[in-house]
């Protein structure tokens, strides 16, 4: 692959021009989904009333729409997008599998567990819900942490275990949607679903302050796991550890996948599909955290914005956009593993 050195002083950076240009392109892509989003709907406006909006000087009327319900809501899919497809990047580096997951093994299920179990005792806030998504899905990672290792972790073992703790904790959430008042197993089974819908900056800032915390120190660790990829032996003979290593990034990866769980519900398949899409267009070995996590901020925003223009006068869960369109994605993807190891 044709690549460009560029120099910085004593400093050198080797840029590959393909994945520059899927990375552009992404970009551009999530620009027109935001301009999209936040000009269209009941209350239309312009790109310049929007930016007018924004730095305080555009209508009253546009101000409340825009940086009450429109702006918050874009920020939010961006945000949790983003946090989903680096998350899945860490994951299917450390598996070596593309079904390296956090919402197949488990962790994004352990986050509800955590955030439900929030929300059904401390009334609905936002503070207990982030928390508790949190603690669920760092105790749902060092669950699955603990019984997949036997004399290191295997990606295969930690998949397998992950979906059967998946499975358990779903059953969990069940539960204690039952032990619920209706009006608590309603809001909890809303929360379930998955949605960016009004959401406010509440939700807004720790997300992207945890973003600007956690996805750098991915970007710091790609090296590594890319030796990871390599294996174990090559990895410890090139002077990195495997095993710290893979904690660590399994802690990284757990708490992007909290922090997107909390702000936006559990959403399925965007982890799962983003890393792949981004492979796919880059046409790159390793684990390609940036343009995943360009690929997952845009799946987000545009199932986000087909959700809300689908269905004239309803608007569907985000959550349920991506879990009919990751189901067929998941197919395809089981049909060609079974293809390749035939």
């Amino acid at each position: 692959m044709s690549a460009a050195i560029l120099r910085l002083g004593p400093l050198s950076v080797r840029v590959y021009r393909r994945p520059l240009v899927v990375g552009t392109a992404l970009l551009i892509a999530l620009a027109t989904l935001a301009a999209f989003t936040l000009t269209t709907g009941d209350y239309p406006a312009t790109v310049s009333d929007v930016l007018r909006t924004i730095f305080g000087q555009g209508p009253p009327g546009l101000e409340l729409v825009v940086n009450r319900f429109r702006l918050p809501r874009l920020l939010v899919a961006i945000g949790a997008g983003a946090a989903l497809g680096a998350a899945g990047a860490v994951f299917q580096s450390v598996s070596r599998n593309p079904l390296g997951s956090p919402d197949v093994i488990g962790f994004t299920t352990g986050s509800a567990t955590g955030a439900v179990f929030a929300l059904l005792v401390f009334r609905d806030s936002q503070a207990s819900v982030a928390v508790g998504a949190v603690v669920g899905g760092l105790a749902a990672a060092v669950i699955v942490y603990l019984l997949a290792y036997r004399r290191g972790v295997q990606g295969f073992r930690l998949i397998l275990i992950g979906i059967g703790v998946s499975s358990i904790l779903a059953s969990v959430n069940s539960y204690l949607l039952t032990r619920a008042s209706s009006q608590e197993a309603r809001l909890a089974q809303l929360w379930l679903l998955g949605s960016v819908n009004g959401r406010t900056w509440q939700q807004v800032t720790p997300l992207w302050i945890s973003l600007a915390v956690l996805v750098p120190l991915v970007l710091l660790a790609g090296r590594r796991m890319s030796l990871l990829e390599m294996g174990d032996a090559t990895a410890q003979s090139l002077g990195i550890s495997p095993e710290r290593t893979r904690l660590s990034l399994v802690v990284v990866g757990v708490a992007l996948t909290a922090v997107a769980t909390a702000a936006a519900g559990p959403i399925g398949f965007i982890a799962l599909a983003a890393p792949q899409v981004a492979s796919r267009l880059t046409r790159t070995g390793g684990p390609g955290i940036l343009p995943a996590t360009l690929t997952g901020a845009v799946l987000l925003t545009a199932a986000d914005l087909l959700g809300q223009r689908a269905i004239p006068d309803f608007q569907l869960p985000v959550g349920l956009a991506t879990g009919a369109v990751g189901g067929v994605y998941l197919m395809w993807l089981l049909a060609a593993q079974w293809r390749a190891t035939r």
